[in-house]
């Protein structure tokens, strides 16, 4: 039976993952495009104002339980056992596992989702005195909390997929949500009237009307993700049962395992949350009588908000834009990577286990430092094409593109840490990215919050983020690197080095080309559209171009894949 069950999951190959990678990469990029799309009706409509702030924050916190379990801890412990399963169990064991899995991932949240509301319904309760936009979000949250449940069932899901190579329901599922958004705000947009509002407050209020059906409309989508993946599930087999988990060894080794991964994940999504709360309690906020509030009283002392108002929605859009490339591509290979890994860490001879793990963060750094100066370079015009509608001035702008720079900057450090947690994951190390992930939280606060009060103001907040990554991931690859007995990061270094004086030339020729006599000037968005392309294309050609002539064999490997 083991014989048979091994056939029931492809044997991984030597660079297999880069052909899965393309599939995901094409429709993580229609998903983005959408997404891009969405923030630009976003934009129209809601500016950066205080709903919006709201809005984002709210709908924060049922992606970060998607991070933890769906995505996190359940998933990173759940993945390695499962192709374990395939390979020595029989289908139907290692199908009732996985039903067991998906049973007690249910359990956990709706536990969460209960106890949430409780606590939001006591918070709005006792809310006297606090401030109207932290009172709306506290409503949002309450409304959209059930996502949860949805999106990590569908994450969750879209792992059993992955462990068998079905990647592309997984990777079209969240269009669906992008979807949903957009034609919300279109048409809620225009039955309220939001741009023909007779004054500021009047906008406000059709605001959060369009937000609360915006939150409503959420929970649809998550059903119609969940269904998007059930034929793909019953073309693997996969089959919902009602069996008990408390009495499976699986589900108490993948509990164990799991506690580390949940602590983890759990801090890193605290992290992002204790950066969306930070920008939302020193921002400038409004009253109940929407009036401006500049200051707070600290110990008998006026203290200014470092942050204008608006800054968690500016500093969400600066992250929806660098993480653009993140998720086309990094995300994408680390999903595609994974169940290799997984599947060639048992193995007593690592080298498929090396030899993956090289090849990802090498094509990982190739698009990662493109990525990092290339968004540097075409920031201003990014925001413009895409984000300058509506409420969104030259100011918004310029705070959103200040932000930008710091986050891209760690493009690179951001796409190499997805593909270093799968590493040590697929090896069953729970405890390094756990400590590490402490040290990235510990590190970050200690940055941003005094860059706050400085010149830098929101942007603070951003350079925090990418000095603790970008040192999380160096420290953890070399502690890699040791571990496995050497993976060729010496010959990966040498290669990075190589990619970053491409990177180098890439910004010097797309600077000159800006002071070309035949440059589209203007900061209109026909001028910006125009300048996007002939920067994309110049600094594409010149990035590439120069990996060849200095040997990225890299690049090679790339090709060959996309042509297979």
């Amino acid at each position: 039976m083991a014989t048979d069950a091994a056939k029931t999951i492809p044997t991984p190959a030597s660079g297999s993952f880069l052909g899965h990678a393309k599939v995901i990469s094409a429709l993580t990029l229609v998903s983005r495009v959408f997404g891009l799309l969405r923030e630009s009706v976003w934009a129209y409509y809601f500016g950066t104002g205080a709903v919006s702030g709201a809005f984002t924050i709210a709908f924060t916190i049922p992606n970060l339980f998607r991070k933890l379990f769906g995505e996190g801890a359940l998933s990173a412990a759940f993945i390695p056992l499962y192709t374990k399963a395939l390979r020595t169990q029989s289908p139907q064991d290692a199908n009732r596992f996985a039903a067991a899995s998906v049973n007690l991932l249910c359990v956990i949240l709706l536990a969460i989702i209960v106890l949430g509301e409780a606590i939001l319904g006591g918070m709005i309760y006792f809310s006297d005195g606090l401030r109207a936009d932290l009172l709306m979000t506290l409503k949002l949250t309450a409304i959209m909390l059930p996502y949860v449940l949805l999106i990590c069932g569908t994450a969750f899901l879209s792992a059993i997929l992955q462990v068998h190579r079905r990647f592309a329901a997984p990777a079209a599922a969240p269009i669906l949500l992008n979807v949903c958004h957009i034609a919300v705000m279109v048409v809620g947009g225009s039955i309220l009237g939001i741009k023909l509002a007779s004054s500021p407050d009047a906008r406000i209020v059709l605001q959060m009307q369009l937000a609360n059906w915006l939150a409503g409309f959420v929970l649809i989508a998550g059903v119609l993700q969940v269904a998007m993946l059930l034929p793909s599930l019953r073309a693997v087999g996969f089959r919902f049962q009602r069996t008990g988990w408390l009495w499976n060894p699986q589900i108490k080794q993948m509990l164990i395992m799991t506690i580390p991964v949940a602590m983890a994940a759990g801090v890193l999504q605290i992290s992002v949350l204790m950066d969306k709360s930070i920008s939302a309690v020193l921002a400038q906020g409004i009253d109940h009588a929407n009036h401006l509030v500049t200051h707070f009283a600290f110990f008998g002392y006026s203290i200014r908000y470092p942050m204008e108002l608006g800054a968690v929605k500016r500093l969400d859009w600066a992250q929806v834009l660098y993480q653009f490339p993140l998720g086309v591509f990094a995300i994408a290979l680390a999903t595609a990577i994974f169940p290799g890994l997984s599947s060639s860490a048992l193995d007593k001879d690592r080298g498929a286990f090396k030899s993956s793990l090289r090849t990802g963060i090498q094509a990982t750094l190739f698009e990662g430092i493109a990525a990092s100066v290339g968004l540097i370079i075409v920031r201003y015009q990014a925001i413009r094409v895409l984000l300058k509608y509506g409420q969104v001035n030259d100011h918004d702008v310029d705070l959103i593109a200040w932000s930008l720079m710091f986050y891209s900057s760690g493009i690179w450090a951001y796409s190499m840490q997805q593909i270093i947690n799968r590493a040590y994951y697929a090896l069953h190390d729970t405890r390094t990215p756990f400590v590490m992930s402490m040290v990235n939280i510990a590190l970050n606060l200690l940055v941003e919050i005094p860059l706050l009060w400085t010149p830098l103001g929101e942007a603070g907040m951003a350079a925090g983020t990418t000095v603790s990554f970008a040192i999380q991931s160096l420290v953890m690859l070399w502690m890699l690197n040791r571990r496995i007995g050497g993976f060729g990061l010496r010959e990966t270094a040498g290669m990075a080095l190589r990619m970053l004086l491409a990177a180098g030339a890439m910004f010097v020729a797309c600077q000159l080309i800006q002071k070309a006599p035949f440059w589209p000037a203007g900061t209109g968005k026909i001028a910006s559209i125009i300048q996007l392309v002939v920067l994309v294309t110049v600094g594409a050609g010149v990035y590439l171009g120069v990996c060849h002539l200095l040997g990225v064999r890299i690049l090679q490997t790339l090709l060959r894949h996309r042509r297979a």
